[in-house]
């Protein structure tokens, strides 16, 4: 299972404001806190009952705290990632698990658009095709998260959502367990989005996304969809660079460049071009000029609002490539990257230069690699976005 904040809790908080975290009721005598919590449940329509027997047993879990204060940050490079997590064996079941519900997938690009690569992929990475869901108690994890005054407008909901469930059959408040955000499921979904999204793919009257395979295909399929992807289009396709001058500094994410733009720079496919519109289309290159580049069409965009980090869903959009037929990339010679140290003195001296790198961490995100890619070309160097120790020598 990954470790990532989940996406319905990033995407309340871009809306959510200091007013609104102090209008949400939180911390205090957890049974008064609870009684509230009953209250605003049976006001949106869930049954006494149902509110009843959902926290009748509900605690604060001091695991779920600890883990919410202490996220792992994601270190590792492109191919570190994604060479332990496309392994042979995920590459093998993956290919199995398509065979074996070939029909539920069949169904779920029908309806909503998104191919079976696609959604293996996201299964695969997120638990293992349902082997490792999670082991924390999805209440008493969405109890605690809530009763926190930390982001309380955030979780809040999504216990309220849970507490539905369980009024619906859909939750058994004792037994259900998922990851400490209270993601539920083989692919890993919160409350409120399964049952805004929620399919029951297998007839019986539940959408159990923990036991039911199906039920986790049809609804992440939809909540995909839900996020814009267009059927029929690609995601993401491995290129080859033309060796010689190339105008690196064009890469990277929202750069305003269309497919036609970069076959006219001499970018090749290395497993054949994937579509004949022209697209927009962006160049990654997730270690520089030395290792794997691709280009990234509009689809690889919901990628980046399953998952906000860009090694984990360029290494899940290359899963899904690789299980729709693609061969494995080549991984090139990339430059050595910078370790922890040096790459907190290279943001430092980003920073002083004017560049918004955001905290000094030592983490290559988007700031930082845009920053990079300015100061390469300032200095006259291939402005790939790639942090070395040349460039900060040259600093």
């Amino acid at each position: 299972m990954t470790s990532k904040f989940p996406l319905a809790l990033l995407l309340a908080s871009l809306v959510a404001t200091p007013a609104m975290a102090q209008s949400v009721a939180c911390g205090g005598d957890l049974g008064s806190f609870l009684e509230g919590v009953k209250a605003e449940a049976v006001a949106k329509g869930v049954s006494p009952d149902a509110a009843r027997q959902a926290l009748r047993n509900a605690a604060i879990d001091r695991k779920v705290l600890s883990r919410d204060r202490a996220q792992g940050v994601f270190r590792q490079t492109f191919l570190e990632f994604s060479k332990r997590s496309v392994s042979a064996n995920r590459m093998q079941v993956g290919a199995q698990k398509m065979t074996q519900f070939a029909k539920t997938f069949a169904r779920a690009e029908a309806e909503y658009g998104v191919p079976a690569p696609v959604l293996t992929a996201f299964w695969g990475l997120e638990t293992d095709f349902g082997g490792f869901q999670g082991d924390f108690n999805t209440m008493n994890a969405l109890v605690t998260l809530a009763h926190d005054c930390r982001r309380p407008e955030l979780f809040r909901p999504q216990l309220i959502a849970a507490i539905e469930m369980v009024g619906h059959g859909d939750l058994d408040p004792a037994r259900t367990t998922g990851a400490w955000a209270g993601e539920i499921g083989q692919v890993q979904m919160l409350p409120r989005d399964i049952i805004e999204f929620g399919v029951d793919g297998d007839g019986d009257g539940h959408v159990d996304l923990k036991k039911s395979s199906p039920d986790a295909i049809l609804t992440a399929a939809k909540f995909i969809k839900s996020l814009g992807w267009k059927a029929g289009q690609p995601w993401l396709a491995e290129v080859s660079v033309p060796s010689g001058p190339f105008p690196y500094e064009k890469s990277g994410l929202r750069q305003g460049m269309n497919l036609n733009d970069w076959t006219a720079l001499g970018i090749t496919f290395r497993n054949g071009q994937p579509t004949s519109e022209n697209l927009p289309a962006e160049l990654l290159l997730p270690q520089g000029r030395g290792g794997p580049a691709f280009l990234a069409f509009p689809n690889f965009h919901i990628y980046l609002e399953w998952n906000q980090s860009f090694i984990y869903t360029t290494s899940a959009a290359y899963f899904a490539t690789r299980l729709g037929g693609a061969e494995r990339y080549d991984a090139g010679n990339p430059a050595p990257g910078l370790d922890d140290a040096a790459m907190k003195q290279l943001q430092t001296k980003l920073a002083a230069r004017g560049h918004d790198v955001g905290k000094i961490d030592g983490i290559l995100g988007a700031g930082t690699r845009a920053a990079t890619r300015g100061e390469q070309l300032r200095l006259g160097m291939p402005a790939d976005g790639w942090p070395t120790a040349d460039l900060l020598n040259r600093l």
